[in-house]
């Protein structure tokens, strides 16, 4: 009997024949860093994901969770798997609501149809995230994906109240409550925010909900340098200010975001053009009522007064928001061969940061871009203008000479995003982070016999 025939067998007793997939024209869609499955199942329930990953572990072989899998570009330590678990049947809104502002999801429902009915009561999630139009609750959870609501809303972390996973030994487990003041055990659910499936299988995530704003507005000011621009972020993080959004953007982030190639990933009206591609922007988004608009639009004015600025109305801000959500999708669109960084350094090293990483860049003359959050978190996207051994060379000295720059500082430098054609050729699992050991005893407590094929251990170097 053949591999792909066993695999049916076995799996069709746990989930029935019509879930299982084997051709490899549908194997081809669950490429991970050019690994493809032998088999893709369908579970539908959390007592199918258990069995099927105590079936694996006794069969000793790795299982990998995936939703719309449009993650994939992402860096994930991924090593060859056996089987894809695809979550897609995980689409139910279990329970909802909207007068307590808590929700229970499914992992396989799509941000965009979530959205559609919590708007219906006029609620919303912060989960504004790349892929946002395809992309599902379960792959954005485990992903830990960043968004630009972060900086008023903060991450999932804050907002996630409990969850259902499967854990390697193929334990259902709950974690945290469906209710805002739940206090009552361990919040093991957090540990599975980023955890990219290495942790476990969710199957259920409770949130709590928050209210649409009346109306929103934005301010875009230009400077002559990143410094400037700082400054200013420096200025609202101290003033009464409490943004929705804030974010710098360097010249050629600026060109990337706002020009009509943009709208080949994220459609939407034609946006302003930027006065010069030799400055930097400050984008900062508001929401409010009529009045509190009018004082943020004076307020953010005045300490704009130094560059050139402008007030964008709600339709555009909408847009212009999209883009910026938009970052990591659109420069990977941008370049054949693309790697995006992403570093996290204290808010007011934002502009010392930048100045390293075009410092890094500009040596081994390759183009960029960059995008800060006002938080501290950067997106530097080296983008080449082709793809071969020399500019292979290239972008590996430059992100060697990143790491050299930022780990003795104690920051935290990671290989977020690539291109397809990046897999294998540069050192992709590098990261400065200093909590491997700790990252090891998390997964051998959640994963003893390493089922899951995103494994830290030993991946990152």
């Amino acid at each position: 009997m053949s591999m792909a025939a066993a695999l049916s067998e076995s799996l069709g007793t746990i989930v029935g024949s019509g879930q299982i997939f084997t051709h490899s024209e549908h194997l081809r869609g669950y490429l991970v860093n050019g690994k493809a499955p032998k088999a893709v199942v369908r579970p539908g329930s959390d007592l199918e994901v258990a069995e099927i990953v105590r079936w694996a572990a006794m069969e000793r072989l790795t299982l990998l969770p995936t939703g719309a899998r449009t993650k994939r570009a992402m860096n994930v330590p991924t090593a060859a798997f056996d089987v894809a678990l695809d979550m897609v049947r995980f689409d139910r809104v279990v329970a909802y609501d909207a007068d307590d502002l808590t929700l229970s999801v499914e992992t396989g429902v799509p941000l965009s149809r979530l959205a559609a009915v919590l708007a219906e009561h006029r609620q919303f999630l912060p989960l504004a995230v790349p892929f946002m139009n395809r992309a599902t609750v379960g792959g954005t959870i485990a992903s830990g994906v960043d968004s630009p609501l972060r900086q008023f809303y903060g991450t999932p972390r804050d907002y996630v109240l409990g969850m259902e996973f499967v854990t390697g030994d193929g334990r259902v487990v709950k974690s945290g409550g469906r209710v805002v003041k739940n206090v009552s055990g361990y919040d093991l659910h957090k540990l599975m925010i980023g955890s990219f499936g290495s942790l476990g299988v969710i199957t259920k995530v409770n949130f709590r909900t928050f209210p649409m704003a009346v109306s929103i507005g934005a301010l875009i000011a230009f400077f002559d340098s990143v410094s400037e621009a700082a400054a200013m972020r420096h200025q609202i993080a101290q003033s009464p200010l409490r943004p929705l959004t804030l974010e710098i953007l360097s010249p050629e982030a600026c060109e990337l975001l706002f020009r009509d190639r943009a709208a080949g990933v994220e459609s939407g009206p034609r946006l302003m053009d930027t006065p010069s591609k030799a400055r930097w922007a400050l984008l900062v988004s508001f929401a409010g009522s009529g009045r509190v608009l009018e004082r943020y639009e004076r307020d953010l004015k005045a300490l704009a007064s130094a560059g050139t600025s402008a007030l964008l109305d709600e339709r555009t801000t909408s847009a212009v928001l999209a883009r910026i959500r938009e970052f990591c999708p659109i420069a990977l669109e941008s370049s054949p061969g693309a790697v995006i960084l992403r570093l996290s350094v204290l808010a007011g090293e934002i502009a010392q940061a930048l100045d390293g990483l075009a410092l890094s860049a500009a040596k081994q003359k390759l183009p960029w871009a960059a995008m800060a959050r006002g938080v501290g978190v950067i997106y530097l996207a080296l983008l080449p203008t082709a793809y071969d051994g020399e500019v292979r060379s290239r972008v590996s000295r430059a992100i060697d000479d990143m790491f050299e720059a930022f780990q003795p500082r104690g920051r935290s430098v990671t290989i977020a995003w690539c291109a397809e054609e990046w897999t294998g050729a540069i050192s992709l699992r590098k990261t400065t982070r200093n909590d491997l050991e700790w990252m090891r005893k998390i997964k051998q407590a959640f994963d003893p016999t390493r089922v899951f094929a995103p494994d830290p251990l030993g991946a990152w170097v």
